[in-house]
């Protein structure tokens, strides 16, 4: 089987608290409604991917628990290919989710499976049946240096990646600094946003992008929630508004604007224009839905609302 794409790193649980209100430091708040459902940023983007119609399949590591089995049961009845999801001892990673009535969130990481993922032979020759890789920050760092090892090698298809949290964040579990100042140059689509391009380079998005290029990065993108998107290659800088919708969540949002980048730039050889409104469009829909995929639209979902 080929795939147009394959995501490595998290595929976890969601445990999602819809709050009274998000708590300030010794503050509180009060839990209206809970649930749980699958997460994870490389199940996410996977997730759709999918429903834009693209083959996926993901490269991921979960526990041998209770958790784990839910993660791969919704990726295989998602229609994601999930041969490549390995079970480990260690327990399986979640996400604590709290989320405040207009649909803002935060959101704590814990559990261990991701952070042991590690990437073995067989692994590498199943990435290159697919035409994208994509990995985030929150894969280990063995694995995103492993990945990058082998595409400055040539010996993996175009590779996208998100850094996807502040620096302080990943420390011990996902990308280091060494690695990212290391591989910029080899990603063919880095996406990022406000938070973390201030933690690694200090700079706001504008000046980020400068640096990026600067740093040998051909495209790119750094979200800035409402204030849209700044997307770059080699032809210049194409800012593209957000679209202003009701908001019922934003969890998954980044994850969605991501897939439609991927389908549309990377995938679709679309321009820097058309891909940035098609990947705000598929945002702006899952924020509509409350969880993290409970919006991800299909292709002529996101062309109607165009």
């Amino acid at each position: 089987m080929a795939f147009d794409a394959v995501t490595v790193g998290s595929a976890l649980v969601d445990h999602v608290y819809s709050l009274s209100n998000l708590p300030e430091p010794d503050g509180g708040a009060f839990v209206r409604d809970e649930s749980r459902s699958a997460g994870g940023v490389a199940a996410n983007v996977a997730t759709a991917l999918t429903r834009l119609g693209r083959e996926t399949g993901v490269v991921a590591r979960v526990g041998d628990d209770e958790d784990g089995a839910f993660v791969e049961t919704d990726l295989e009845d998602r229609g994601i290919d999930a041969t490549r999801v390995r079970r480990g001892d260690e327990d399986s990673s979640y996400c604590l989710i709290l989320r405040d009535p207009d649909g803002e969130r935060m959101i704590i990481a814990g559990g261990d499976a991701v952070p042991a993922l590690r990437l073995t032979a067989a692994d590498i020759e199943y990435l290159r049946r697919a035409r994208v890789v994509f990995t985030s920050a929150y894969a280990p760092d063995e694995a995103v240096s492993r990945l990058v090892s082998a595409r400055r090698n040539d010996d993996l298809p175009p590779l996208a990646f998100d850094l996807a949290g502040p620096l302080s964040e990943l420390d011990g579990r996902g990308v280091t600094r060494e690695t990212l100042d290391e591989a910029l140059s080899v990603f063919d689509l880095l996406v990022t946003s406000e938070v973390p391009v201030r933690s690694y380079l200090g700079v706001a998005p504008r000046e980020a992008v400068e640096e990026f290029r600067a740093r040998g990065v051909e495209r790119g993108a750094v979200t800035r929630g409402r204030d849209g998107a700044l997307l770059f290659d080699d032809s210049g800088v194409t800012e593209i508004p957000a679209f202003d919708v009701p908001v019922a969540d934003t969890t998954g949002a980044g994850d969605a604007h991501t897939a439609g980048l991927i389908h549309r730039w990377l995938l679709g050889e679309r321009s820097a224009e058309e891909a940035g409104e098609f990947a705000a469009a598929v945002a702006a829909l899952n924020c509509g839905a409350e969880g993290a995929r409970g919006g991800f639209p299909t292709e002529e979902d996101v062309l109607d609302f165009l």
